[in-house]
């Protein structure tokens, strides 16, 4: 088993920063690859980026790129999103998601909404 939690969203200006937070817990010591996802109002939920949790190796949709980092830190079970020059077109529900691991399962965290103002 293994529960996320999500924390670290608000409203901002657009140009305004956000970094959100995803602490894991539970059987976390197999879990290969974390990500960040988000789901816009009637839109379907997209992967915003990801990290593997050896060796930090990042992807990140091409909307993002060059404005949110990825980031891990392993002893604290803990992975980041850092949004800088926020967009309205960033407002979305952002979900923590741990890949599944060989001892766990794949796993959601409840989501925080993240709201950019224009």
């Amino acid at each position: 088993q293994v529960h996320l939690v999500e924390s670290g969203g608000g409203l901002v200006q657009a140009g305004g920063s956000l970094r959100l937070s995803c602490a894991a817990s539970g059987s976390t010591f197999s879990i290969p690859r974390m990500a960040w996802y988000r789901q816009a109002p009637g839109k379907q939920r997209d992967l915003v980026a990801s990290i593997t949790t050896n060796d930090g190796d990042t992807v990140y949709t091409d909307s993002v790129k060059g404005r949110f980092t990825i980031s891990r830190d392993n002893a604290k079970n803990t992975i980041y999103l850092q949004m800088n020059s926020l967009k309205p077109e960033d407002t979305a529900v952002y979900y923590c998601y741990a890949y599944r691991g060989i001892w766990s399962p794949a796993s959601w965290g409840q989501g925080t909404q993240v709201t950019v103002s224009s």
